[in-house]
């Protein structure tokens, strides 16, 4: 259990790669909170999308949207949050990985849809935005052994990286720790992931930034 109460509600963010799911699980863990994961290997269309892009973007995106919806509806109760809860997406990331692989044909539909659900979410307590150039998160990527990921395209998660540095430069809907997860391992080294845990009650507000060094054990 950590030693000091996290904020309630706390979303772990980042490109494809990077960690979040691992830290977000070892967050929930420690702290008691409920775990909210975005299970994108339960989306039918993911794998036809790897590989063949332009035919599979829109039904894959769209499956997504809803998929993540549904589950966050589950907790737009404040009373849900008796124990806590940490998520590794945003409902606000969909938009981001649609504007990414949609033309502008099936961006505009993809408006149209979000806009006719009018959906409106609880504001995370704070957001964790973990960054790491392209070539940490395919070598990240390579160690997972997953097969539907063998089919990934650098380019692709390029976009990816350049378009959540874009949003999270604007992002001021809730407090932000920004950290370079380049060079550290905030789930097999223990220290490392203590020196990230102390940064989290110093983000109450506003943007902050954590730019560590690897730490030996």
């Amino acid at each position: 259990m950590l030693n000091e109460k996290l904020p309630d509600y706390i979303v772990v963010e980042g490109p494809i790669g990077v960690g979040k799911t691992s830290l977000a699980t070892r967050l929930a863990e420690d702290s008691g909170a409920d775990l909210l994961l975005e299970r994108a290997e339960e989306n039918p269309f993911l794998e036809r999308f790897y590989q063949n892009p332009e035919q599979a973007g829109l039904p894959t995106q769209l499956h997504f949207l809803f998929q993540r919806i549904k589950q966050l509806e589950h907790f737009r109760q404040d009373d849900l949050f008796r124990t806590g809860m940490v998520a590794d997406f945003m409902f606000e990331k969909d938009r981001l990985f649609a504007q990414t692989i949609l033309d502008d044909d099936e961006l505009h539909l993809y408006d149209q849809v979000t806009t006719n659900l009018d959906v409106r979410f609880r504001v995370p307590d704070l957001v964790i935005y973990l960054q790491a150039p392209l070539d940490v998160l395919l070598t990240r990527i390579h160690k997972r052994h997953r097969k539907i990921e063998s089919q990934l395209e650098p380019a692709y998660l390029q976009r990816l990286v350049d378009g959540y540095t874009e949003f999270f430069y604007h992002y001021a809907e809730a407090p932000l720790l920004i950290v370079n997860a380049s060079e550290i391992d905030l789930v097999g080294n223990e220290n490392d992931y203590q020196a990230l845990v102390e940064q989290i009650p110093q983000a109450k507000s506003g943007r902050h930034y954590f730019n560590p060094l690897p730490i030996a054990l």
